[in-house]
């Protein structure tokens, strides 16, 4: 059986779904004429929260400075070290050297693709034996949308005195035991690039947390560091904050329509990702055996399914062969960050042997919630058929 076209991921069939509420969410901004944090704006960063199981989310240009705000705001800095896995997006460690400070990487479970709680803790006692560095923040990437070791890293940060931030960008809506990242971490970072599962039709990112003061902070550096309620504590200004600068920031603001879009789609949000467990079921059985492995989740986790990453020992072939079966895929972090130039530098004590060689092995299969029985039976057939 043959397919005429087969999506990557299928953005246009979830639009068809959805396109009358888009249409009246866009005309509503059009008609206010809010468009940089406008009331939308509000309504999605309260709607989101809610969801999160966070008291208070933060809205803001893109899912990478969603990472950079909470570092900024507890004044990392020179001589502090932020520990990352370098099996990720270049946006995770990249935002560590904008604030002065150094990423440390750290490797990954063999299973689940997530940072090793048990490296984690030997390269921040490792830092700390150095004496160069100051641990000061843990990001834990929850890669393909599934959830990290939680409770693990929680118990380390706590021994150790860190922040811990759940770079969450690919798996916003992932839950471990019932409870969304924020359960453990200081701080959940999500980004709506439009390939996420909760993706806009624009960039955009956001910042969940439950603390009032942190939000009070991040509010003022993404818009240039205007002055907020704390800082005009006893002082009288009568003009527009923004033009009261108390620290300097950034330009980091939602537009408006990309919260209302926002909005629609995450009303719908929570089925799509049962929807995507179905796709990722199917795929499960009808590859078992034919891989070197498929993904396996962290027990009691449910994955969003960003992405579904299987292993084979000829990627690269199995990458050709399904590009002549009109198959579409994709290979994620093919040189880990600790082996790119700008980061080589860094520090990756003991080494990161699994990052180096899941990077060698792992390929992406098209996912979306609106994959048909039909079309991912041509999926797994042409993994299935490659003899390489």
């Amino acid at each position: 059986m043959s397919i005429a076209f087969i999506a990557f991921i299928d953005l246009a069939a979830q639009q068809r779904r959805i396109r009358p509420q888009l249409d009246a969410a866009i005309a509503r901004v059009l008609d206010h004429g809010g468009y940089v944090m406008g009331p939308e704006v509000r309504d999605f960063e309260a709607k989101l929260a809610a969801f999160g199981q966070a008291k208070l989310a933060l809205s803001c240009a893109n899912g990478t400075d969603a990472i950079a705000l909470p570092l900024m705001a507890w004044d990392v800095g020179a001589g502090d070290a932020v520990f990352c896995p370098s099996f990720t997006f270049t946006a995770t460690p990249e935002v560590v050297p904008w604030v002065g400070a150094e990423p440390v990487f750290v490797d990954v479970l063999a299973d689940t693709f997530n940072i090793d709680p048990v490296k984690l803790e030997a390269a921040i006692v490792s830092i700390k034996a150095e004496g160069r560095l100051v641990p000061k923040v843990v990001i834990a990437v929850d890669l393909f949308g599934q959830p990290a070791d939680y409770p693990a890293l929680r118990a380390i940060c706590d021994r150790h005195g860190l922040k811990l931030i759940s770079d969450s960008a690919q798996g916003f809506g992932c839950t471990l035991h019932g409870h969304h990242p924020i359960h453990w971490a200081d701080a959940t970072t999500t980004s709506f690039f439009p390939a996420k599962p909760l993706g806009g039709y624009g960039d955009g990112g956001a910042v969940l947390m439950n603390d009032a003061a942190l939000w009070e902070r991040m509010d003022s550096l993404r818009v240039h560091g205007k002055a907020v309620a704390s800082d005009l504590n006893g002082r009288v200004f009568e003009h527009d904050p923004k033009y009261l600068n108390a620290r300097i920031g950034m330009n980091s603001r939602l537009d408006t329509i990309q919260a209302a879009i926002l909005i629609e789609k995450l009303a719908i949000f929570a089925e799509e990702i049962g929807m995507r467990q179905v796709v990722a079921d199917r795929y499960a059985e009808g590859l078992k055996g034919s891989v070197l492995s498929t993904p396996k989740v962290i027990d009691g986790g449910v994955s969003v399914w960003a992405q579904y990453v299987i292993e084979h020992e000829n990627r690269d072939g199995l990458a050709a062969h399904l590009k002549t079966q009109g198959v579409p895929s994709a290979v994620y972090y093919p040189v880990p960050m600790h082996k790119q130039e700008p980061y080589a530098g860094f520090p990756a004590p003991n080494g990161l042997p699994v990052t180096e060689a899941l990077a060698e092995k792992v390929i992406a299969l098209p996912m979306h919630p609106y994959m048909d029985e039909a079309t991912q039976s041509v999926i797994i057939d042409a993994v299935k058929g490659f003899n390489g």
